[in-house]
């Protein structure tokens, strides 16, 4: 494996090469960025097709353009159409370096299903569309312009500055990060890094927090099995092979875990009380009671958003059964996704939902999930320069703490000792987040403040 990763990144350089001798490093900060962007946006890098390594070769070219010596830069990966890169920004050396990583992969986007071309960079008086427009090309298209601004600002860090955009963070496969943290671990290991996972908050268009994202829970998959005989479909009985399976549905539908907060969620409740007034800001607050008060839970506990970061959940997702139209269903199997809070066992899961479903005749099982991962501590460090930068960009909107219900990249980091931080200075209505939707965009305002934000950022983590 090392020898064709040797060979492939061997010949990205090559092919980057003749694309950098044609690159133009446009003077305008806004324009470089839009060039970038766009660019990055127009390549297709969806699991289906196979444009992910032309895609970081482009940002290679940028960089080799603005002047960076090609054994700063590396394209590597377990797939040749898969690759990814890591770009290193050298400082004194005086401290651990940084990274700065985000993935240049996106979901699928069908033309049909959207109102423009997801895989072209569109836009209108306010917003750009396309898919990847906020997940997470943003961030890989301003770390990357944002290397180039160092360079031509001859800005001298007290540590390198790692820019490292991967290949497989959609489909949670091993060719990203992953891949990178076992075959090329030295060329990501630093004393933190800045991730996607958090952004920045709009209410009525107005800036309310900047949220930083220390850990993230732990997908789960479960399956339920239901069994029967079966027979012929004009002798119907009760024992039913979906109907036994339904109705374990329906349990686990009304079931809740239980409420867990950690102290990542309580840092961030507090601050939500803090930022919301009358009863919204009473119930946050009543969130960090004990025991808390059952009618603030309640109402809570209706918003899915905040439901999520209260405690483990679980969802069907997956649904299969019977063999023929004319014959009673022989088996029937669902499949359950289960987002564990960090620290969470899945054998813990397992045992509650047996005890929810309550039949022994239904096989329920663990298939698998993601590796525990525990949250980033929160170090004066960090929360000093995201404070430091947000009150000087946004005076008044405060930094909150959270905890992401889905999942990112910065759980492998963390996994392999690397404290890391979601937060992007991108601002999105809290209200219409198009991630891995139709028309997913970005307001052009929030993409050039963020850009702003994360080039401050770096600025004030190295120096």
């Amino acid at each position: 494996m090392k020898i064709k990763s040797l060979v492939l990144s061997l010949f990205a350089l090559l092919s980057i090469s003749n694309v950098s001798a044609q690159r133009s490093i446009p003077t305008d900060d806004q324009q470089l960025l839009y060039e970038i962007y766009k660019e990055l946006i127009e390549y297709k890098t969806t699991t289906s097709e196979q444009n992910n390594t032309l895609a970081v070769e482009g940002m290679a070219a940028w960089l080799q353009a603005a002047g960076f010596a090609e054994e700063d830069i590396f394209i590597g990966g377990a797939l040749p159409h898969k690759g990814n890169l890591v770009a290193r920004y050298r400082g004194t050396g005086s401290r651990e370096p940084i990274i700065l990583m985000a993935h240049i992969d996106v979901v699928e986007a069908e033309r049909e299903d959207w109102n423009l071309d997801p895989f072209v960079l569109n836009e209108d008086a306010d917003f750009y569309y396309g898919r990847g427009t906020i997940d997470d090309k943003a961030m890989a298209a301003i770390f990357t312009a944002n290397l180039v601004r160092y360079k031509r600002d001859s800005y001298v860090p007290d540590r390198d500055i790692i820019v490292a955009l991967t290949s497989d963070e959609e489909t949670g496969g091993s060719n990203g990060i992953n891949w990178l943290l076992e075959n090329h671990p030295g060329l990501i290991r630093g004393a933190l890094a800045i991730n996607e996972g958090g952004y920045g908050l709009l209410q009525d268009g107005k800036p309310l927090a900047n949220t930083i994202q220390i850990a993230e829970k732990i997908f789960a998959t479960f399956q339920l099995t239901a069994r029967n005989p079966g027979g012929h479909s004009s002798l119907p009985r009760d024992d039913n092979a979906i109907y036994d399976l339904a109705e374990a549905m329906l349990k686990i539908r009304d079931f809740d875990f239980p409420v867990q907060l950690n102290d990542v969620m309580r840092l961030s409740f507090q601050r939500q009380a803090e930022i919301n007034t009358g009863q919204r800001a009473d119930d946050f607050r009543a969130l960090l009671q004990e025991p808390i008060p059952q009618d603030s839970l309640a109402r809570l506990s209706a918003e899915a958003a905040i439901n999520a970061q209260l405690r483990t959940t679980a969802v069907a997702t997956l649904l299969d059964g019977g063999h023929a139209s004319n014959a009673l269903p022989q088996s029937a199997v669902a499949t359950v996704n289960v987002r564990m809070l960090p620290g969470s066992d899945p054998q813990d899961v397992l045992r509650t939902l047996t005890r929810v479903v309550d039949n022994p005749a239904l096989e329920v099982a663990y298939r698998g999930g993601g590796r525990v991962s525990q949250p980033s501590p929160l170090t004066e460090e960090i929360m000093s320069a995201v404070e430091t930068v947000t009150q000087s960009m946004w005076p008044g909107v405060t930094v909150m703490p959270t905890m992401s219900t889905g999942a990112t990249d910065g759980a492998k980091m963390r996994i392999e000792g690397i404290p890391t931080y979601g937060v992007s200075g991108l601002f999105v209505d809290r209200n219409d987040m198009r991630i891995h939707g139709q028309d997913e965009r970005l307001l052009k305002k929030s993409l050039y403040e963020g850009y702003d934000f994360l080039y401050r950022l770096a600025v004030e983590l190295t120096r």
